[in-house]
Parts: C-alpha cells; sequence; structure tokens
C-alpha cells in the first residue's frame, strides 16, 4: 500500500502538468481560415468601427486594441472622482501551425487616462469579454480567404 500511493500521486502529477502544456489551438475563440495578419487586421478596423470602436495600441503581429467610452455604469463600476473610463478590447491573432489559418480571441480591459502615455491604469475584466464574440465572427467572415 505505501508503494502504490507515492506511484499513484507520481501519476496524477504528471497527467495535471501533461493537460497544462497541451492547451489545443482549435480550442476558444474564433477560427480565420486561409487568411493573413493585414487582412484580419483590416476587417478588425471595420467591424470595430461600425460598433463604436475607435483603433487603441497594437501589437503588431500579435495584437489589436479598440477603445471605447464607457458608459455610464462603466464609470461608476471602475471610475472615481470624474475619472472617465475607456473599454478596450484586445484582439489576439494566433496562427495556427503548418496553416494559413489563425485563432482570434478578445480580452476586455477598463482603462482610466487612455491615451495618456505613462498614465495609462488598466484593468482585465471577464464581463464584457463574451460581447467581442460576434465581432470576432463578424472579422473572420471578412477575412476568411485573404490567403497569404
Amino acid at each position: 500500500m505505501n508503494k502504490i500511493l507515492p506511484c499513484l500521486l507520481g501519476c496524477v502529477v504528471a497527467l495535471f502538468f501533461a493537460g497544462c502544456l497541451t492547451t489545443p489551438v482549435s480550442e476558444g475563440g474564433v477560427q480565420v481560415t486561409n487568411s493573413n495578419v493585414n487582412a484580419i487586421i483590416d476587417a478588425a478596423n471595420n467591424v470595430f468601427a461600425q460598433s463604436g470602436y475607435s483603433p487603441g495600441p497594437a501589437n503588431y503581429p500579435d495584437s489589436v486594441s479598440f477603445d471605447k467610452p464607457a458608459g455610464a455604469f462603466g464609470n461608476l463600476m471602475w471610475g472615481s472622482y470624474d475619472q472617465k473610463q475607456t473599454i478596450r478590447a484586445k484582439v489576439r491573432m494566433t496562427p495556427i501551425p503548418g496553416t494559413s489559418n489563425y485563432r482570434l480571441s478578445a480580452q476586455a480591459s477598463t482603462v482610466s487616462s487612455a491615451g495618456e502615455a505613462g498614465f495609462e491604469d488598466s484593468r482585465k475584466i471577464s464581463l464584457f469579454s463574451g460581447e467581442f464574440t460576434p465581432l470576432l465572427r463578424k472579422i473572420a467572415a471578412q477575412a476568411s480567404g485573404a490567403g497569404n
């Protein structure tokens, strides 16, 4: 019994770490087929502009961001002393190895002092992240088939 318990525990730990290291690219987000980063960014600029967002900071070719002033609820939740808040959507473009496909995912943040270099303060929020799935699908529809 004493020999079985450490062996069993070792197997459980090994399986846990093996699962952590192998996250399939296809899980989560929205897939863009046969495309390239520039086509995805062009589509994202178009789709987010239609939803009232303006371009924000970018980390080409990995991600682009879009900003929108927070409404009364956002300012109440995350603002302080008349500090206006900005909702920032960061769209990550992850290439799928061996293909010309990409996986898009979005993360929402609330940003105070947006656009002021050195003074921005951002906090990730999960409340708005689900709202971006329809936008990501529109981006995928527009950017798919653009080729390399």
